[in-house]
C-alpha cells in the first residue's frame, strides 16, 4: 500500500531533522520526504497534523518477545525493532535454537527482533558457546544476561573470543557475591525496612574488572543497565579514555529512586535496584550529555501472582515496552531536554547496536535488517512511530496489551500516546480515525 502522511513533525534524530514535512511510504519503504515522487499515486492519505513522526523506535531489552502479547505491547509503544536477551526458554546458546526464534518472531508480522546469544553455555559461566556460529545465525552480540561470570579468567576468555570475530558482548556489571541475597539498594531506606541491600560496589567492582580486561583485549563491550552515580562515573572516565564501551540505563531508573519502595511496594522489586536521589540525578544528566547511550524498557513481563507476595520474596523486574516513550518524554519535559535528543536516545542511539555484525567476513542474518534502523530517509524502511507528545494517560492494567501488568508507575499520569505504528510500511498499530 502507498501511503501519504500529512503535515506531521517529522523528527530524526540520526539527521538532525524537526520540521513539518509530508512523508511518502511505498513497497514498505520510504518513497519520499516533503514531496512525493514522480508517478506517485496514493492508496491512503492519513492527517497526522499536530502529530510527531519519527523514527520506530528501538527497545535494547526485552523478553518473551515471541508472545503475541508482548509483540502487541511493543507496537502499542511504537517499538518497531527489539534486542531480545539471550535468558529465554530455552537459553539462545546455539545456532538452531536463534534461527527458531527469528521464525517466530518473523511469523507473527510484529516488530522485528534482534536476538542476543548467550556468552556461555546454558549461561552457567563456565564453558563459551559457538560465538561465531550464533552471529552467523543472526545474534548481533553476545550477552550473560543477567547471570555473572564469577570466573575472571572465563571472562577474559570470552572477551577474548568474541573480538577475534569482532563481535561485541553485552554485559550487567554486578559483581555476584556481593550482590547475593540483596533486593533493595544498600542504604538508609533498605536499613529502615529490614531488606538485605545491594551495595553501589557491587556495580562498580564489576565495571573495573570489566574496563581493565577491555583494556587488556580491545574487546567492545555493551554495558547494560548502570544504576548508579559511581558507575556512571566510571564509563565516562573509560569514554575520555577511548576505551570501546557504550552503555544504557533502564527507563525506570531515570524516575524512580529507593525512596519510593514505600512500605514494601513489591512494584517497585526491580535488578538492578533503585538507588538514592543523587543517582537518579546523575543518570538523567548522563542521559542528556550522551554518556549514556540508550534508555531501553528493560521489559520483563511478570504472572500478576508474582507481585502477590513479600517484598524481599517477589521476582524482580517491570513491564515497560509500552511505557518506554512516555517515560522518555516525562524526562525530556522534567530534565529540559530538547524532544530531538530525548529520541535520539530510543531511535539513533540504540540503532548503532544494532549492527553487531562487524565480524571479520562472517555473513550474517541481519545485517540487511539492521540496515537504516533508527533513521528516516528516501529509500529505508518505513519503520516509523506516530505520536501524540501533548496528550496524557493514566498508566492502569487495563490499557496495558502486554500479558505482565507489573510495573511502578500503576496510576501515574504519563504524556505521549502512540497513534500510529509502521513496520516495513504496514499499518500494525493504529488509534487514528480511519
Amino acid at each position: 500500500m502507498k501511503l501519504h502522511l500529512k503535515g506531521g513533525r517529522v523528527i530524526d534524530p540520526a539527521t538532525r531533522t524537526d520540521r513539518v514535512q509530508d512523508v511518502f511510504i511505498a513497497d514498505g519503504k520510504i518513497a519520499g520526504l516533503a514531496s512525493a515522487p514522480d508517478g506517485f499515486t496514493v492508496d491512503r492519505t492519513i492527517d497526522v497534523s499536530r502529530l510527531v513522526v519519527a523514527p520506530g523506535l528501538i527497545d535494547l531489552a526485552a523478553r518473551k518477545m515471541t508472545a503475541a502479547s508482548e509483540a502487541a505491547a511493543a507496537l502499542a509503544g511504537g517499538v518497531t525493532r527489539v534486542v531480545c536477551t539471550p535468558d529465554a526458554d530455552p537459553v539462545l546458546d546455539a545456532p538452531d535454537l536463534v534461527e527458531m526464534l527469528q521464525h517466530r518472531a518473523r511469523a507473527m508480522h510484529h516488530a522485528q527482533v534482534h536476538p542476543l546469544g548467550a556468552l556461555t553455555v546454558g549461561l552457567a559461566g563456565r564453558e563459551l558457546t559457538e560465538m561465531a556460529q550464533l552471529s552467523a545465525a543472526g545474534c548481533i552480540g553476545l550477552s550473560q544476561a543477567n547471570a555473572p561470570i564469577a570466573d575472571n579468567r572465563t571472562l577474559l576468555r570470552a572477551l577474548q573470543y568474541a573480538g577475534t570475530f569482532g563481535l561485541t558482548v553485552w554485559l550487567r556489571p554486578q559483581d555476584a557475591a556481593l550482590a547475593a541475597g540483596g533486593v533493595a539498594a544498600s542504604g538508609a531506606v533498605a536499613s529502615r525496612l529490614g531488606l538485605a541491600g545491594i551495595p553501589v560496589a557491587a556495580e562498580t567492582i564489576a565495571l573495573h574488572t570489566i574496563l581493565e580486561l577491555v583494556r587488556v583485549t580491545g574487546t567492545r563491550v555493551h554495558l547494560c543497565r548502570l544504576s548508579s552515580a559511581a558507575g556512571v562515573a566510571l564509563v565516562r572516565a573509560a569514554k575520555a579514555e577511548g576505551l570501546p564501551v557504550t552503555c544504557d540505563v533502564a527507563a525506570h531508573h531515570l524516575h524512580l529512586t529507593d525512596m519510593d519502595i514505600g512500605y514494601f511496594d513489591a512494584q517497585y522489586r526491580l535488578d538492578p535496584p533503585l538507588r538514592g536521589q543523587r543517582d537518579r540525578e546523575v543518570i538523567r544528566d548522563a542521559a542528556r550529555d550522551g554518556t549514556i547511550d540508550a534508555i531501553c524498557s528493560d521489559h520483563t513481563p511478570l504472572a500478576a501472582d508474582a507481585r502477590l507476595v513479600p517484598f524481599a520474596e517477589a521476582a524482580p523486574g517491570a513491564t515497560g515496552l509500552e511505557l518506554l516513550l512516555s517515560l522518555v518524554l516525562k524526562w525530556a519535559d522534567e530534565a529540559r531536554v530538547p524532544l530531538i535528543d530525548a529520541l535520539a536516545r530510543v531511535t539513533h542511539g540504540p540503532a548503532q547496536h544494532l549492527d553487531g555484525l562487524r565480524s571479520l567476513g562472517i555473513p550474517s542474518k541481519t545485517s540487511d535488517e539492521a540496515a537504516g534502523a533508527g533513521k528516516l530517509a528516501v529509500g529505508l524502511p518505513a519503520d516509523l512511530c506516530v505520536f501524540e507528545p501533548s496528550t496524557y494517560w493514566t498508566v492502569s492494567p487495563a490499557l496495558l496489551r502486554s500479558a505482565g501488568h507489573n510495573t511502578p508507575f500503576l496510576g501515574y499520569e504519563l504524556p505521549g500516546r502512540v497513534r500510529l505504528t509502521l513496520v516495513g510500511g504496514h499499518v500494525a498499530y493504529e488509534t487514528l480515525a480511519v
